[in-house]
């Protein structure tokens, strides 16, 4: 029961995480609103957290196997509570992009020293348990984040939501610093920390992570997408050789060239980006089609995190009882019907329709990023268990931001074209959701057939 108590602490910043995330999920259109600029920068707000969420993961999980995952995880929530209060500071887009960044920050300290903890001190036979708890702490603290946050939003302001989240930070801090038991591995000096390697992963991946938000923005033969795609290009070259030289890597080639670990990714990208996107193009459809309602999309948001919970809970477990692959194949089929209920979407969509929608999406979500980290994260040992539940993080939070950056401009764009072409705001809207459900089970579909070429990894002592 130990590896329960000291269990405790990582909770409480898987919480933390949750319940300010799901406060944030209306920000990035209320503060474009604000400063009265297209809804399309909601892109850029989203990939400011997500860029740094992501890309420094693998090196702040790195890291956290030298200094210990205690002090980082209380260095991530120091970090994410500074984040919190320059965003509720912020008085441009550029301030807010950097007060994102900064959350993001915090959040790539603290994931992968939860996941560290779940894979090196819950049994064997209990990590998709403990992953199914992680899931359902993360996603329960969002439930009520969206309406709740759509509320204060409306009643007093973005900034003062804000102000709430700082103070719901600063309590999760004190509540770690009393429950956090001693440091659960040794210190380790940082001779031969890969330095350079870090540099180049953060540039790398935040560059790859823009590139489909600066085609579709700015053209796909235009000055910036070239330029960006070219410095991509040279920092993954610079990246690859650095790895190779480096005596411990950031990414640990063995762990990555893993068909459990290339097709989990793979599959993560196809269908687990729809979360953040979908909640993004919701609050979108909403405000053009229901101007004068600001408070239905944050209902339905809430009920996606709520299936999430419950499709944390229900399938998540069946990893351990029946072979995750297939699991996994159905919980990405509800995935598929989630998005189906898109082509249902009108000018007058109820509540009602916009929650069925989101609620199958989540439940078919939450018990596909359980699964997830049980598969890719399988064999890992408890020497690597940083570096490698970094890594996957790395990519696991890739995949939220990669759908923001494809679907967000697909759907914003397509209403911008339809308008300009004669249709009224409504019309435009329902059309770009149609096509935005097309493209999606497209995904889904693509997801499915590389779960279905995962070896079985059941009975194997995994």
């Amino acid at each position: 029961m130990g590896y329960k108590k000291g269990f405790i602490p990582y909770a409480l910043g898987a919480f933390l995480i949750g319940i300010v995330g799901g406060f944030s999920t209306v920000l990035g259109p209320a503060f474009v609103q604000d400063l009265g600029i297209a809804y399309n920068n909601t892109t850029w707000t989203s990939l400011a957290q997500a860029m740094s969420t992501a890309a420094c993961a693998p090196v702040l999980g790195k890291l956290g196997d030298v200094i210990g995952h205690k002090t980082t995880l209380l260095l991530g929530i120091g970090v994410f509570t500074l984040g919190t209060v320059l965003s509720a500071l912020a008085n441009s887009l550029l301030f807010m992009l950097a007060a994102r960044f900064i959350v993001g920050v915090g959040t790539a300290a603290m994931a992968p020293v939860i996941m560290a903890y779940i894979v090196t001190r819950f049994p064997l036979d209990k990590i998709a348990q403990g992953f199914s708890l992680y899931m359902l702490i993360s996603s329960a603290a969002v439930i009520f984040g969206p309406t709740l946050g759509g509320l204060m939003v409306s009643y007093y302001g973005w900034r003062g939501m804000l102000w709430v989240c700082v103070a719901i930070c600063a309590a999760v801090f004190g509540a770690c610093l009393v429950t956090a038991q001693k440091q659960e591995q040794q210190k380790k000096p940082l001779q031969n920390f890969d330095g350079f390697g870090a540099v180049l992963v953060l540039v790398f991946f935040s560059l790859a992570l823009c590139l489909p938000a600066f085609g579709q923005n700015f053209g796909w033969t235009s000055r910036a997408f070239i330029l960006a795609l070219i410095a991509a290009a040279v920092s993954l070259a610079g990246l690859v050789a650095a790895e190779r030289k480096a005596v411990h890597p950031i990414l640990p080639g063995g762990f990555i060239g893993r068909s459990v670990f290339i097709l989990s990714v793979l599959a993560l990208f196809l269908t687990q980006g729809l979360m953040q996107a979908n909640m993004t193009n919701t609050i979108v459809f909403v405000n053009y089609t229901q101007p004068e309602n600001h408070v239905i999309s944050g209902y339905a948001i809430s009920v996606m995190y709520l299936g999430m919970s419950l499709g944390s809970v229900v399938l998540g477990p069946l990893a351990d009882r029946f072979e995750p692959k297939y699991v996994l194949a159905c919980s990405l089929i509800l995935t598929g019907i989630g998005c189906g209920l898109l082509f249902l979407f009108s000018a007058a969509t109820s509540v009602l329709l916009l929650m069925a929608s989101l609620g199958v999406l989540g439940f078919g979500l939450g018990g596909n990023g359980t699964i997830f980290m049980k598969v890719a994260l399988s064999g890992l040992s408890q020497q690597e268990a940083g570096a490698g539940t970094g890594t996957y993080g790395l990519f696991r939070d890739l995949a939220a931001p990669f759908g923001v950056a494809v679907f967000v401009p697909l759907f914003t764009n397509q209403i911008t074209g339809w308008i300009a072409a004669g249709a009224t705001e409504a019309e435009a809207a329902v059309q770009a959701v149609h096509l935005l459900a097309v493209a999606e089970l497209l995904c889904v579909a693509a997801g499915i057939a590389a779960v279905l070429f995962l070896p079985k990894i059941r009975n194997k002592g995994e």
